[in-house]
């Protein structure tokens, strides 16, 4: 049966038949061609997902020397620990202020379009859209962020499946997210603040009367106890 040349056009979106719209952007969000780009990035007025650009920046991702030296003495725990405040820290305020998140990840690329670059998806479009909006207007570690609603709907599909495997060749300038992996603690830390956060605002709703002073008591319970691991945080001013 054949199909109709709506139903073509739809079964060949985003892939590399498709000779209109730009596959990449529409799977990962991002293209090394940017605005240069022969095929379209159609930017989606309405999305779960929200990409922050360029918005990490560690020792490793800012790297200037092929052998590793910029790296100084930094060990690996060090790596792992600055990334899981930045994690932790970006987290936290979005869920708390647009909404709650079904997946976040960074990207340890190395090429410009994608290195540091931050993916949210929100449970809700509108939250997404909401915090889109906001965070065009806030800086972070006195810089400015830039935020864009983004097509991607699947993780999955954006990802480098060779890299998680180990065997990317392309190395940081692979064109797919090679996403920097938080540690199962800090991942289950975070998954039961939320659970808790929003079992809150359910009880919260059903009740006639909630006491302003108890509204943020999870939240603030677990950053005091989060926050007292290994040593005291970063001096926090430039943030948000």
């Amino acid at each position: 049966m054949s199909m109709s040349g709506a139903e073509y056009l739809a079964s060949i979106y985003g892939t590399e038949k498709d000779k209109v719209n730009c596959s990449f952007y529409i799977k990962t969000g991002a293209c090394r061609h940017s605005e240069r780009c022969s095929r379209k990035h159609n930017k989606p007025q309405y999305s779960q997902t929200v990409v922050m650009q360029n918005m990490f920046v560690s020792q490793q991702n800012s790297a200037k020397s092929a052998d590793g030296s910029h790296l100084g003495n930094l060990s690996d725990h060090e790596i792992q620990e600055q990334l899981e405040y930045f994690f932790e820290d970006v987290f936290l305020e979005c869920e708390e202020k647009y909404g709650e998140i079904e997946e976040m990840c960074v990207c340890d690329n190395q090429c410009d379009h994608l290195r540091g670059n931050v993916y949210i998806k929100f449970r809700r479009e509108e939250d997404a859209v909401k915090a889109a909006e906001d965070l065009n207007n806030r800086w972070y570690m006195f810089r400015p962020i830039y935020c864009d609603l983004c097509p991607v709907a699947d993780f999955r599909e954006a990802c480098c499946r060779q890299f998680e495997m180990g065997q990317c060749g392309k190395g940081g300038f692979c064109n797919f997210w090679h996403v920097k992996p938080i540690s199962h603690h800090l991942q289950n830390q975070l998954a039961r603040w939320s659970r808790s956060r929003h079992k809150h605002q359910s009880q919260s709703r059903s009740r006639s009367h909630d006491k302003p002073s108890e509204k943020h008591a999870d939240k603030n319970h677990y950053r005091s106890r989060s926050r007292s691991r290994d040593r005291d945080r970063r001096d926090r001013r430039g943030r948000y």
